[in-house]
């Protein structure tokens, strides 16, 4: 486990650099999605920071109510501070805003859930979504995150990333999971050829059997960061011929549509 003097060195190496704050943001971002309560032990172990500096920290953020504890044996959850962290900031984003029609109108045809997502560290982060009329449907949605290496959205991702940071982020996956690497690897790599063929970025039940999707990377002149549009849905709903024959097609129109009036919006 990382010594607290680690932070310290760095905070005398960059006057600016704010530990305690690092540390509590690093706190927050513990919690993936269907992940509902954690305790110190566990967070201490992701952190990789003394359970003590845990244990005041979490107190801390508890007392401000961007966690929320329970039990008497402290386990936490989100609190519901916490919707405030990025809501102004989301909402003022012109690229939620125009892509709001488009993605309603693409889940009512395509019965699926159509998500759009930006990369936060080493998840994805669903900023906006909108489920099909589908009976049955996927349990994700507005603030979900969701590995890169393995799911349709982060391969999209990676597939359109350039080489220095795709690097980067490869080198800490592989540092994550090196069992699980050389499969992981080949489908960043089938993602990336996926894109150059297909337009768009398979996922067949490689992050859950029981899921299958399809994504596609936008890049927009703005300087803004890459976004992805997703669709998915059930395996059983949603097959790989149905995605590639009906979706597809759907997909990769509602992208360009968005791409086009999200440039068209910034020289506005």
């Amino acid at each position: 486990m990382r010594n607290e003097d680690d932070d310290d060195s760095q905070e005398n190496r960059d006057r600016h650099f704010v530990t305690a704050l690092a540390r509590g943001l690093a706190i927050l971002k513990c919690f993936r999605s269907g992940e509902e309560l954690l305790g110190n032990q566990e967070l201490a172990l992701r952190c990789d920071l003394p359970k003590s500096t845990v244990t005041r920290l979490t107190y801390t953020l508890s007392k401000l109510g961007y966690l929320h504890k329970s039990g008497q044996q402290p386990r936490y959850r989100l609190g519901m501070k916490t919707l405030t962290l990025g809501g102004t900031t989301l909402a003022r984003l012109n690229v939620k805003q125009i892509s709001q029609p488009v993605m309603r109108q693409l889940s009512e045809e395509t019965e699926s859930l159509i998500s759009l997502g930006i990369r936060d560290d080493m998840s994805m982060h669903y900023i906006e979504s909108y489920r099909g009329n589908a009976l049955i449907t996927l349990n994700l949605g507005i603030g979900s995150r969701i590995p890169i290496a393995p799911t349709a959205m982060g391969k999209a991702y990676l597939a359109l990333a350039d080489a220095t940071e795709r690097r980067a982020l490869e080198d800490r996956i592989r540092s994550f999971d090196t069992f699980s690497w050389p499969r992981l690897k080949q489908g960043i790599e089938q993602g990336r050829q996926d894109y150059l063929t297909l337009g768009c970025v398979r996922s067949f039940g490689d992050w859950h059997k029981e899921i299958n999707g399809l994504a596609v990377p936008l890049s927009f002149s703005s300087g803004m960061p890459i976004m992805v549009l997703t669709s998915a849905g059930p395996a059983g709903h949603m097959t790989q011929d149905r995605l590639m024959r009906q979706v597809r097609p759907k997909l990769l129109t509602a992208a360009a549509e968005i791409v086009k009036k999200v440039n068209a919006d910034a020289v506005a």
